[in-house]
């Protein structure tokens, strides 16, 4: 679910966009992170969802791109919301260190383990059945996973 939406606007243009969302109900290195043992149940979702956000989508126009803007948008936006935590997914960082540069502690990799159905990671991209072609475009992703420090 869509918890909040941020735009970055250059006069009367909107030039970027982040979008924060619910977390997923498990993830191994968020577990690792926060010291969280067990299943949660639905007292343990609230709580969840009242700490921690996902920050789900970020785009900047590409004109915008290598200017430097996007990792401070991305900080400020992060800074706005009113949970202590943020996390987010993301394949590009195995290539780029933007997520470090707007503010977050990079804790692990998503490892698929090969012996797990093709689909069983579906959790990853919101926990909905995923097509065969997303399946077989996704199946090498290992993305990596962030936590941004919004405690004051």
């Amino acid at each position: 679910m869509v918890k909040r939406v941020m735009l970055l606007w250059h006069d009367d243009r909107p030039i970027g966009i982040c979008v924060f969302s619910t977390p997923g109900a498990a993830l191994r290195l968020r577990s690792r992170f926060f010291g969280l043992k067990g299943r949660s149940g639905a007292l343990g979702l609230q709580r969840l969802n009242e700490q921690l956000w996902v920050l789900s989508r970020v785009v900047l126009h590409p004109t915008y791109r290598g200017a430097g803007l996007a990792a401070a948008f991305v900080r400020q936006a992060c800074r706005t919301c009113p949970v202590p935590w943020i996390e987010t997914l993301s394949a590009l960082g195995h290539l780029h260190p933007f997520f470090e540069r707007a503010g977050f502690v990079r804790v692990g990799v998503i490892e698929k383990h090969r012996r797990v159905r093709p689909d069983a990671h579906a959790w990853v991209y919101g926990g909905r059945r995923l097509s065969p072609t997303t399946i077989r475009k996704s199946r090498h992703s290992e993305p990596v996973y962030y936590v941004f420090d919004n405690r004051r």
